[in-house]
């Protein structure tokens, strides 16, 4: 189920939900077109850079871009990782990506939770859909969730979408 956005924050999120994102990944040559922002899941949403700043909606913020300085409300605690959008299994590091999923997963009990990298589809895709898994989802259905939600182009890294699914495999 989706929660609603209360009234107070609909103007504020309205840009975030309304303005679009697109272009071709690097990695898997997908053209894409979706908004900055997606709500995933109650208080879990997904997305790009928020270059312009976040509304004070959200309370938790993962990101995964940090090389890019955005204004977040003072109420917003932001973790900032850096992690690059790579194919190469062996920069894949799992004990640092359940920590993330678990933070992930802790914060949008608490509220508003998003993550996010550059454009919202590979970076916060592996995190977030290894959050879903964590919290009990299938990866199949996780993935499945992410791009109808987001966009078709989540998990265009073929390695990322690999490393879940056989991630829910090994579990």
């Amino acid at each position: 189920m989706i929660d609603a956005i209360p009234p107070e924050f609909l103007s504020q999120m309205a840009d975030l939900t309304s303005h679009r994102i697109e272009g071709i990944t690097i990695l898997g040559d997908a053209r894409f077109d979706c908004p900055i922002v997606t709500q995933v899941d109650g208080n879990l949403w997904q997305g790009g850079c928020p270059e312009w700043g976040l509304p004070a909606y959200f309370r938790y913020v993962l990101n995964l871009y940090p090389w890019v300085k955005y204004g977040v409300d003072a109420g917003t605690t932001v973790l900032k990782v850096e992690m690059f959008d790579s194919n190469d299994p062996d920069r894949i590091d799992r004990p640092r990506l359940e920590s993330l999923a678990d933070w992930v997963n802790e914060k949008r009990l608490l509220g508003p939770t998003l993550v996010h990298c550059q454009a919202g589809l590979n970076r916060s895709a592996l995190v977030t859909g290894l959050a879903l898994i964590r919290s009990g989802m299938a990866a199949d259905d996780a993935i499945q969730m992410l791009r109808a939600k987001r966009s078709p182009a989540v998990l265009v890294n073929a390695t990322f979408e690999a490393w879940l699914r056989a991630y829910d495999r090994a579990a």
